[in-house]
């Protein structure tokens, strides 16, 4: 027997075994659960790979930060005398700053529309394995999308911001 309700299922359970006794008292009643704790079992593989693949989405997400604020940092560093130069020449430290922004987003930008033409195609493999999620799902696409925009944007902030506050002099003298 299956009954939908309104409010706490297991408050009807009890409810539900009385009357199922007062209809038929020779009827023997085993197995009565709400249908949440029925699914459990099924779902149980289904839940652990969500969490294992949520887990590894993280570490990538991590990774990808660690990622583009080292390859900022090694071309700031590289950059040093050039920026060191612009600097004496008499460009403001914002303009240095946006000038390793605007760089390091760009390829963030390239790599997010790759990132996004390759998910859409692979959403179309998935399709059997998502539970009430439409594969080609605007606002998931663009939550990711904004999500890794400000992790690399903050990877290259960093950088930036280290780049803006060179001192010309020691630049200029440190080749």
């Amino acid at each position: 027997m299956v009954a939908r309700t309104k409010g706490d299922p297991t408050m009807v359970l009890a409810a539900m075994q009385r009357e199922m006794r007062n209809l038929d008292t020779t009827l023997p009643l085993y197995g009565m659960k709400t249908l949440k704790d029925h699914m459990k079992i099924p779902l149980f593989p289904a839940k652990m790979a969500a969490g294992a693949l949520g887990s590894f989405g993280v570490l990538a997400l991590v990774l990808a930060a660690v990622g583009i604020y080292g390859v900022m940092s090694y071309v700031v560093a590289g950059r040093t005398r050039e920026i060191g130069l612009r600097m004496a020449l008499g460009a403001q430290t914002g303009n240095v700053s946006r000038l390793i922004l605007r760089q390091g987003m760009t390829l963030a930008l390239i790599g997010s529309c790759v990132g996004l033409a390759i998910a859409f195609g692979a959403t179309r493999l998935l399709k059997s394995v998502l539970y009430g999620v439409n594969p080609a799902d605007p606002l998931t696409f663009l939550g990711v999308t904004l999500l890794l925009g400000t992790v690399a944007l903050l990877a290259c902030w960093i950088p930036a911001r280290r780049a803006s506050r060179v001192d010309p002099m020691i630049a200029l003298r440190a080749e």
